[in-house]
C-alpha cells in the first residue's frame, strides 16, 4: 500500500510541476482566443471598457493544475499541496536564474543572423524579448502562486470538512473561485504593469478575461475531476482510498 500512495504522489507531483513550469514559461504570449478560433473579437462592453479574449497562453495549462491541486489535496491533503507548491516555487526561481544566465551569453554569429531571412535581424534581441518579458512572469507568478495555493488549499479543506467526500465540484469549484481571483490579478500586475510598462486598465482587463476563462474552464473541467477521482480510487482501492482521504481530511 505505501508503494501505491508513494507512486500516486508521484506521479501527480510531476504532472504538478511540470505544467506549472511550463505555464510560466509560455505566459508570456498573449493571445487572443477569438482569432484563434477565426471569430469576431467579443468587444464585451463593462464599466466603459470593452473587453475582448485576450488572454496569457498560460492559461492552456492551469486548469490542468488546478485539477491536480485538488487531487492531490483530496488523497494527501493541505501538507501534499503545500510540499509541492514549495518545490515547484524553488523550481521557478531556479529556471529564472537559468533564464537570466542564458540571456548574458553572447551568440554565435551565425546564429544571431541565422533568421534574417524570416525577418529577424538579431536573434539575441528576439532571445531576450521573449524570455526577459518570461522573467517577470515567473517573478510575479511566483508570488501569485504561492498566495493562490496556499488559498486553494485552504478552501478546499475547509469545504471538505464541512462535506465530508462528498460534493466534490463545490470544493473543488470554490477553491478555484477564491483563490484564482488572486492569482489572476497580481501575476499580471508584477509582469506587465510593474515589469512591461502596460497601462493599468489593460492588465486589468486581461486579466478580468483571464479569471473569467479559468471559472468557466473549471467548470467544464468538473466531470474531468470526477473521472480521474474514480480512476485514482480503482488503483488504490477502496479501503486505501477511504484511508487516505479521511487522514486528508484532517491534515
Amino acid at each position: 500500500m505505501e508503494n501505491k500512495q508513494q507512486r500516486l504522489f508521484l506521479v501527480l507531483g510531476s504532472l504538478f510541476l511540470t505544467n506549472a513550469i511550463i505555464a510560466e514559461v509560455i505566459g508570456a504570449k498573449i493571445f487572443s482566443l477569438e482569432a484563434t478560433f477565426g471569430i469576431p473579437a467579443a468587444n464585451i462592453p463593462i464599466g466603459g471598457e470593452t473587453f475582448s479574449f485576450n488572454l496569457t497562453a498560460g492559461v492552456m495549462l492551469w486548469p490542468v493544475v488546478f485539477i491536480l491541486t485538488d487531487l492531490i489535496n483530496e488523497y494527501y491533503g493541505k501538507k501534499g499541496v503545500r510540499t509541492l507548491s514549495y518545490i515547484a516555487a524553488a523550481m521557478l526561481i531556479y529556471g529564472f536564474i537559468m533564464i537570466y544566465g542564458a540571456m548574458q551569453l553572447t551568440g554565435a554569429d551565425f546564429w544571431l543572423k541565422s533568421k534574417q531571412q524570416a525577418g529577424l535581424s538579431d536573434m539575441n534581441i528576439a532571445f531576450n524579448a521573449v524570455l526577459g518579458q518570461g522573467l517577470f512572469i515567473i517573478a510575479g507568478s511566483l508570488v501569485a502562486f504561492l498566495i493562490g495555493q496556499m488559498v486553494d488549499a485552504f478552501v478546499f479543506s475547509y469545504v471538505r470538512r464541512k462535506t465530508g467526500h462528498n460534493m466534490i465540484w463545490l470544493r473543488a469549484t470554490g477553491s478555484t473561485l477564491v483563490s484564482q481571483f488572486i492569482d489572476s490579478y497580481v501575476v499580471l500586475v508584477i509582469a506587465f504593469y510593474w515589469g512591461a510598462d502596460w497601462s493599468l486598465g489593460t492588465v486589468l482587463k486581461i486579466g478580468t478575461v483571464n479569471y473569467i476563462y479559468k471559472l468557466v474552464v473549471a467548470l467544464l473541467l468538473t466531470p474531468v475531476l470526477y473521472q480521474v477521482h474514480r480512476w485514482i480510487d480503482r488503483y488504490l482501492g477502496p479501503d486505501l482510498s477511504k484511508k487516505m482521504m479521511d487522514s486528508a481530511i484532517s491534515s
